[in-house]
């Protein structure tokens, strides 16, 4: 819905195909979204990014009357501006460098070595616990059956 309101405004017969609801419909839900007051209208991330363009080279006075006119207090302009500064921030600090990806390549190796050899080393204790089981339930194979004390010893473990 926001799509088709103010600052975007996109056709409606484009939104209509790109969501696959009837145009007839949607200028319905147009028509009810403007009479409603600007305020509670919702902007899009798109719509609040081109506003602060828009409004960057602007002068108090002009900003001030585009908001007006659009239904924005320009505190919230403000914190438009901030949210993008951040937002486009936020990928310079977060890289690590190619020493911490090297490192952490290695860390993630030697964990999947440990994590693969504890996998390995309780199957491998409890393949004499799992014969056993398959020798209760009645399975056929001779090979299957506790041979010793030792497989009992090792189905209790």
């Amino acid at each position: 819905m926001a799509r088709l309101l103010p600052p975007e405004s996109a056709a409606v017969d484009v939104v209509a195909r790109e969501i696959g609801v009837g145009a007839a419909t949607l200028e319905r839900w147009r028509a009810d979204a403007l009479s409603m007051p600007a305020r509670e209208r919702a902007w899009t991330a798109a719509a609040r990014f081109d506003a602060v363009l828009i409004t960057a080279a602007m002068d108090e006075a002009a900003k001030s009357a585009w908001c007006r006119e659009h239904g924005v207090y320009p505190q919230e302009l403000d914190a438009w501006r901030q949210s993008a500064k951040e937002a486009l921030a936020e990928p310079e600090e977060v890289r690590a460098s190619p020493q911490q990806t090297a490192r952490e390549r290695r860390r993630i190796k030697e964990l999947e070595r440990k994590r693969t050899a504890n996998s390995c080393d309780r199957v491998w204790r409890s393949w004499p616990a799992l014969r056993s089981g398959m020798a209760r339930e009645g399975a056929s194979d001779a090979a299957a059956t506790p041979q010793s004390d030792w497989h009992a010893a090792w189905a209790v473990a």
